[in-house]
């Protein structure tokens, strides 16, 4: 079984019916309805917002850190919604898989694909309160696109691992919420790089966030696309170790898909 039957015709068309039926269910009988797409993030934001910038003065010396906060939330709502997703891919479709005949890796694009669309969303909430903000854009804000990439892969990479483990190991999806929590702040979103390589032994520091794929990816996408003044992560380390992160995220798409490839040949039978 290849990723790549999810582009037969069959395949394409259940999977827009899954995303469309996501979209339907998660906001039905909400009065706001796919306005909670941006909402939820806006309203995360405005707590951050007031605590870690207006009274603890966090990215006092970086240019529109309101900006960057803003987009670092978008980023890993993303991550987390995704992840989430894919966890119970499989075993929310149990139904649907001994039924049905069709690419079992569907399930799991669904739930990313949905978490796409609402990410697309924000996005736009994100450029119109930079612009607002005065932030003036480069050519190089269209390296937001291959950043963008690599947060679908390991995103992705992740939600294949956690969908196929959930199956057999149903007491992964608290200890998960528990792990997003721990990422959440070990990942500079609400606080700048430069914050934890002060008060940090600065070697340590460095190594940490350079193994943290989701770091990478949140201080590239502020460094190209709000002001160059972002730290990234790989600052200051030889081009052949900067490539670590990148090359993680890759790694662990690859390996989640193999995994996930593995199991699912007995997914029908135990969910």
């Amino acid at each position: 079984m290849s990723i790549l039957e999810i582009f037969s015709h069959k395949n394409w068309l259940l999977l827009k019916a899954m995303v469309s039926s996501d979209f339907k269910l998660r906001y039905k009988q909400s009065m706001l309805g796919y306005l909670w797409s941006v909402l939820k993030p806006l309203m995360l934001f405005g707590v951050m917002y007031v605590v870690f910038i207006h009274f603890l003065r966090f990215g006092d010396s970086v240019p529109h850190f309101s900006v960057g906060l803003l987009l670092g939330i978008v980023m890993w709502n993303f991550f987390s919604e995704t992840t989430s997703g894919g966890l119970n891919a499989v075993v929310g479709h149990g139904d649907l898989l001994r039924k049905i005949k069709f690419s079992k890796y569907i399930v799991v694009v669904s739930a990313a694909t949905s978490a796409l669309i609402n990410l697309g969303i924000s996005f736009v909430v994100v450029m119109l309160f930079a612009l607002a903000n005065g932030v003036h854009f480069t050519w190089s804000a269209l390296l937001i696109i291959p950043i963008f990439i690599e947060l679908f892969f390991l995103a992705l990479g992740v939600a294949f691992f956690l969908g196929a483990a959930y199956v057999y190991f149903r007491d992964l999806s608290p200890i998960w919420e528990v792990v997003m929590q721990a990422g959440f702040y070990a990942t500079p979103i609400i606080y700048p790089v430069s914050l934890v390589v002060t008060n940090a032994g600065e070697f340590i520091a460095r190594l940490q966030l350079l193994l943290n794929p989701a770091a990478q990816i949140v201080q590239d996408a502020r460094h190209v696309l709000i002001a160059p003044e972002n730290v990234t992560v790989w600052e200051n380390w030889p081009p052949y170790i900067a490539v670590i992160p990148v090359i993680l995220s890759f790694l662990i798409f690859l390996g989640g898909l193999k995994f996930y490839t593995a199991k699912s040949k007995s997914f029908a039978e135990l969910v």
